[in-house]
């Protein structure tokens, strides 16, 4: 039986969601192995004078912990 582990990342951009969801599974790759899913919990912006100029993303990842 494999055992799944979840852990949550904040991640950020300037440029779009897309980036900070990526940023966050580049950041996580780099320490966990058997990375399987990435979840969006949740999504925000920072304004300023009515632009986003950065956006934010909390995700879960879940990966295969090995024995």
């Amino acid at each position: 039986m494999a055992i799944i582990k979840v852990i949550e990342i904040m991640a950020t951009s300037d440029n779009s969601f897309e980036e900070a969801i990526n940023n966050a599974l580049k950041e996580a790759s780099k320490t966990v192995k058997n990375i399987k899913s990435i979840y969006v919990k949740d999504m925000n912006g920072k304004v300023e004078n009515n632009q986003i100029v950065s956006y934010g993303v909390t995700t879960k990842i879940s990966f295969v912990v090995t024995h």
